[in-house]
């Protein structure tokens, strides 16, 4: 009897820890399919969620049912505020925003609270005068891992160079450091990747060059701005030859390392070959390993939709790094591509096709659908712009476990197939990493509904597919690539439903 109880208690320990339960918020009026929004993440013991409609900016918040308990109009914000950015942190958060008067730009910054209120009134960090035909986007902002260090900075061509003008933060926004610094820059040779800042404060970013605008990269080159210094430090890291595709860099700041991933080839319009990592040692400045791992067969077999295997991971896109303590990483990439009576699918138009500095990637947390067209997070070159129907594909999931070097130790395929036509937004994946594994949620057509599924990855490689989510409601659509992890066992993921949007809590 005792040894029939015990099992039954590990039984419903064990059914504990698979569950999910999710809980749905009701739409708010203006809350149409033309929403533009932000999961600003858990402050206090509410969920904020920024929303801007028209000319009308607000935070909604939800307590832990999802239950609205108040939206809060941003009504500091001016009519013409574009790049809405914010910092959260568990009891406040910031808001950094930029708005134009006349031919001024104004970067301004606020403090809210957890029901949205307004702590700390809006004051002004920067400004810049700008002739009429200028871009008037030209402030971004970016914030450490630990949120010790936040930095706006602002980049403006003029002649083939970029002039950076950097202002480095604490969290209380206090200004360390303001630097300006001359960079030069081809547009139709030179690929910066996204920019971050370490927890020490340093700036970093990759520089990549090649031969033409249609070519892959050739040569690349780690940029880094000390915290407490004025100009960019250059390294070269040599590719014996190979050619690289979208580099994909993090900041170890467990280990005091960069790490450098992207796809390679060995020949001009090659196949991709494998993966290429780099480590870098930012105390020490300078190359602590570096490996080009070539793709096996039984992994190319297992990855591929249709085709040879030599062509497997040509529609491959690198979506995730997960940093591990002792410097190793888990990555994530997976097949995306599109077709149109028009344009055929081009991988440089979908990496290139626009500039992406001044859109810079972001991590699948934000939903605007009228900047990106196809309401993706790339627009895919010419593909929607010509007027043609657009069908969108988004398949496999490869997951490599590599060592601190960037040797494989792992891998495995998560299987889909997804496709649409014209929009993207309930194609490819959210992801939440709980309770040791990778949690992938992806929409999967059934019986002409497409319902949320979760298959988790284990930390020896295991692909584990659960029974559906529990609270499923066949009349909501999610969008798994704008969900965002806000505690270790909760995502908030947006939906549709009907003609509005919501937003569900999954928990586990």
């Amino acid at each position: 009897m005792k040894q029939i109880l015990i099992f039954l208690i590990l039984g419903l320990l064990t059914l504990h820890t698979v569950a999910q339960q999710i809980t749905y918020s009701d739409p708010e009026n203006d809350d149409t399919q033309t929403l533009d929004f932000d999961i600003i993440g858990k402050v206090g013991n509410n969920y904020l969620i920024y929303k801007h409609n028209r000319s009308r900016y607000a935070v909604s918040v939800y307590d832990n049912t999802m239950k609205s308990i108040q939206r809060t109009d941003l009504d500091f914000l001016p009519e013409r505020t574009f790049n809405v950015d914010f910092v959260a942190f568990p009891d406040f958060a910031y808001i950094l925003y930029q708005y134009q008067k006349k031919n001024v730009l104004y970067c301004d910054a606020a403090e809210i609270d957890g029901t949205g209120k307004i702590i700390k009134n809006p004051f002004t960090l920067d400004t810049t005068h700008i002739s009429f035909f200028a871009d008037n986007k030209i402030y971004s902002t970016i914030f450490s891992e630990d949120k010790s260090k936040i930095m706006v900075y602002k980049i403006q061509k003029k002649n083939d160079r970029f002039y950076f003008t950097t202002l480095l933060m604490d969290d209380s926004l206090r200004v360390l450091r303001k630097s300006r610094i001359v960079a030069d820059y081809d547009e139709h040779k030179d690929i910066f990747s996204d920019f971050y800042l370490d927890d020490r404060g340093n700036f970093i970013f990759t520089k990549g060059t090649r031969a033409n605008s249609r070519d892959y990269l050739e040569s690349l080159y780690l940029v880094t701005k000390p915290a407490d210094g004025d100009d960019f430090r250059t390294s070269q890291l040599q590719l014996s030859g190979n050619y690289l595709d979208e580099i994909k860099l993090n900041i170890d700041n467990e280990n005091n390392q960069y790490l450098l991933n992207s796809l390679f080839y060995t020949k001009r319009n090659g196949n991709v070959e494998g993966l290429y990592t780099a480590v870098w040692d930012k105390q020490r400045d300078t190359l602590v390993s570096q490996m080009f791992a070539h793709f096996s067969d039984s992994l190319r077999s297992m990855a591929r939709t249709e085709g040879g295997a030599r062509y497997a991971f040509n529609d491959f896109f690198i979506r995730d790094v997960i940093l591990k303590k002792d410097g190793s990483f888990i990555l994530t990439a997976e097949d995306q591509s599109a077709q149109s009576r028009g344009t055929p699918w081009n991988r440089y138009d979908y990496l290139y096709g626009f500039n992406r500095f001044y859109a810079p990637y972001d991590g699948y947390m934000s939903y605007a659908p009228y900047y990106y067209p196809g309401m993706g997070t790339y627009p895919y070159g010419n593909t929607y712009y010509n007027g043609q129907p657009t069908r969108y594909f988004y398949e496999n999931i490869i997951v490599l476990d590599m060592d601190k070097t960037g040797a494989p130790v792992w891998s495995n395929v998560v299987h889909k197939s997804q496709y649409d036509d014209n929009t993207d937004r309930f194609l490819s994946y959210g992801k939440i990493v709980t309770g040791g594994k990778i949690h992938f949620l992806f929409n999967e057509l059934e019986r002409h509904t497409q319902l949320l599924n979760d298959q988790s990855v284990t930390p020896g490689g295991q692909v584990l597919i659960s029974p559906p989510l529990r609270s499923l409601d066949r009349s909501h659509e999610f969008m798994p690539r704008f969900a965002k992890q806000v505690s270790y066992y909760q995502i908030i993921v947006p939906c549709t439903f009907r003609n509005s949007i919501c937003f569900a809590k999954i928990e586990y």
